[in-house]
């Protein structure tokens, strides 16, 4: 895969995981592969489970998953749907799983659909899209970005929402 559609797919699952109000352990474009299937990214997404109900966490974890395929396809200007990309079938299977509380495997479905839809229209926005941007251009720059370093690079996008 690109260097540089890793850094917009990481990004994505990034500015999603800060935009709902996790905070971002780490994210790279170059893991380390010894503890488990091949990647050529990684973000580390840590929940505060008292800021949330479980239901909330778990719908939250969904928008997150599924951010990283929507900023891919914004970038590539190629709007698959992320259940058909070997890429994303992690993501896809996190997502479902987050949404294990809607029985109907039909209404999951819906409810994915519609999460990718809302981040594709909210990722679509101008401001979304700049931090987006500015998370992958430091990490095609750094390959790997810690907290700090990605709270002070979205900073000046939150405010605005």
């Amino acid at each position: 895969m690109d260097e540089e559609i890793t850094a917009f797919h990481e990004a994505g699952h990034v500015y999603a995981a800060i935009f709902v109000g996790a905070k971002v352990r780490s994210v790279t474009i170059d893991p380390e592969n010894d503890d488990g299937p091949n990647r050529t990214g990684d973000t580390v997404v840590i929940w505060d489970r008292r800021r949330f109900s479980q239901q909330e966490l778990m719908e939250k974890c969904a928008w997150v998953a599924l951010a990283g395929p929507v900023a891919e396809m914004i970038h590539s200007q190629k709007p698959f749907h992320p259940a058909g990309i070997a890429e994303w079938q992690q993501d896809w299977e996190t997502a479902f799983e987050c949404c294990a509380h809607v029985r109907s495997i039909q209404r999951r479905f819906a409810k994915l659909e519609q999460i990718t839809i809302d981040l594709y229209e909210a990722f679509s926005q101008d401001h979304h899209w700049a931090a987006i941007g500015a998370v992958a251009d430091n990490l095609l720059a750094h390959e790997t970005l810690d907290q700090e370093m990605l709270e002070e690079i979205v900073e000046p996008w939150m405010l605005d929402c």
